[in-house]
């Protein structure tokens, strides 16, 4: 019997950590952290891990690789601060062994705001925050790097990510305000059991290559979402300000989402990586959530 291939998930968070446990029914499986205490608590989960920072590499560091490289599935955000995204610069300097494929999980951000109109995987990236603009960087650095090694890449753009644990019961229940639903844009979503099946298609399927949006193809604004998380929860729902309000009292990350409206079109996911929602329907994604 033939030894498993090895798969490196670089970065194990809230997404990590699930599809470490997808990933792990067929490969060899390691996962990266930036920290001695995140690696002990997910070895007490029964997931592999090793510490690096990227922050601070120190001289003589490494990465876990193997031969038998099936695939890298990188999910470390860029660092809150400058032009590129120097963790993803070192982390590739580091890893000397091509796999067969580098995922990176990217944002549909890279889009900027286009007042609601659909993009697809064809549509110009228009970035409009520094966040977005790391991720362009880094998106085109991981293009060379493949490119140059003759790995096959998969870049998935990713919209606001909920399930268990991940929505904002407590804020809601202090009662933050939102934005009133006839000013609120057009937001996306996908439920956390979604991009993880993105993640394992984009592994798995040879065929899989270039960009795919990853979405639930739903087109509602976040309060429209965020007054349903409150029907079902069984919670006041949240009172509702203009958008003038929202830019005097929100803070800036919130007022990063909030001032971008688009629709995010799935057609590539769903017939080229092959993902069969889950929860196409965001309402049943809500049900679900609130289980956990």
């Amino acid at each position: 019997m033939s030894e498993r291939r090895h798969v490196l998930i670089a970065g194990c968070g809230y997404v990590g950590r699930r599809l470490y446990a997808k990933l792990a029914e067929t490969y060899d499986v390691t996962a990266v952290v930036r920290t001695a205490h995140s690696a002990s608590e997910l070895e007490a989960l029964g997931i592999r891990a090793v510490t690096l920072d990227l922050d601070r590499v120190r001289q003589g560091a490494s990465i876990p690789e193997r031969l038998e490289q099936e695939s890298i599935v990188y999910l470390i955000p860029p660092p809150s601060f400058g032009e590129s995204d120097l963790r993803l610069d070192r982390f590739l300097q580091l890893a000397t062994v091509p796999p067969k494929s580098f995922v990176y999980v990217s944002t549909t951000g890279v889009y900027g705001d286009t007042e609601g109109a659909p993009v697809d995987e064809s549509t110009p990236v228009n970035p409009r925050t520094d966040r977005a603009r790391r991720r362009v960087t880094a998106e085109e650095m991981t293009r060379v790097w493949c490119t140059e090694r003759r790995v096959r890449r998969v870049v998935l753009r990713v919209p606001g990510i909920y399930g268990p644990g991940r929505l904002p019961l407590a804020r809601m229940r202090k009662g933050e305000a939102v934005v009133r639903e006839d000013e609120a844009g057009i937001s996306n979503r996908i439920h956390v059991d979604d991009l993880v099946s993105a993640c394992v298609a984009a592994v798995t399927n040879p065929e899989a290559r270039g960009i795919y949006n990853v979405s639930d193809g739903s087109a509602i604004s976040s309060t429209t979402f965020l007054l349903k998380v409150a029907e079902l929860a069984d919670i006041p729902p949240p009172p509702q300000v203009s958008m003038v309000e929202a830019q005097l009292t929100f803070t800036a990350d919130r007022l990063t989402f909030l001032n971008e409206s688009r629709r995010v079109l799935n057609d590539r996911m769903l017939k080229h990586l092959g993902v069969k929602l889950k929860f196409g329907d965001w309402v049943e994604g809500i049900r679900d959530s609130l289980k956990g």
